[in-house]
């Protein structure tokens, strides 16, 4: 499985990018899309709101199940992936690049410390 090592992760196999001293990009892993199957649809409804570490987000649907998806760390949903309304297939076909899901200002950066780097998602997985 492919777990770039600039990224952090979390045991409900998100991942979180940092772009700048307070934002993030945030998605599913390789990992997750694998295991969900081809996905059809990604709704996020929450672009504005302020949302504590662990918070459901949004869903991701895939052929045969519904998926609830988690924000890594307290953060503020900015912006939605808006190419993943007409694309969902992007998250299968690049989850750590064009298949990212929100664009986040972070809100606490100390619970960056609480998530996974790459080794130790790796081991999760294996």
């Amino acid at each position: 499985m492919n777990c770039p090592q600039d990224l952090y992760y979390t045991r409900e196999h998100e991942w979180l990018r940092m772009t700048g001293e307070r934002e993030a990009l945030i998605g599913i892993t390789d990992y997750a899309q694998s295991q969900l199957g081809d996905i059809v649809y990604v709704d996020i409804p929450t672009v504005g709101q302020t949302l504590e570490a662990g918070a459901v987000f949004g869903s991701v649907e895939a052929v045969k199940t519904v998926s609830d998806l988690y924000l890594p760390v307290s953060a503020t949903i900015l912006e939605k992936n808006a190419i993943l309304d007409a694309h969902p297939e992007k998250v299968n076909q690049d989850p750590y690049g064009e298949g990212w899901m929100v664009r986040v200002r972070v809100e606490k950066p100390a619970e960056l410390s609480d998530l996974l780097r790459a080794e130790a998602y790796q081991l999760l997985i294996a």
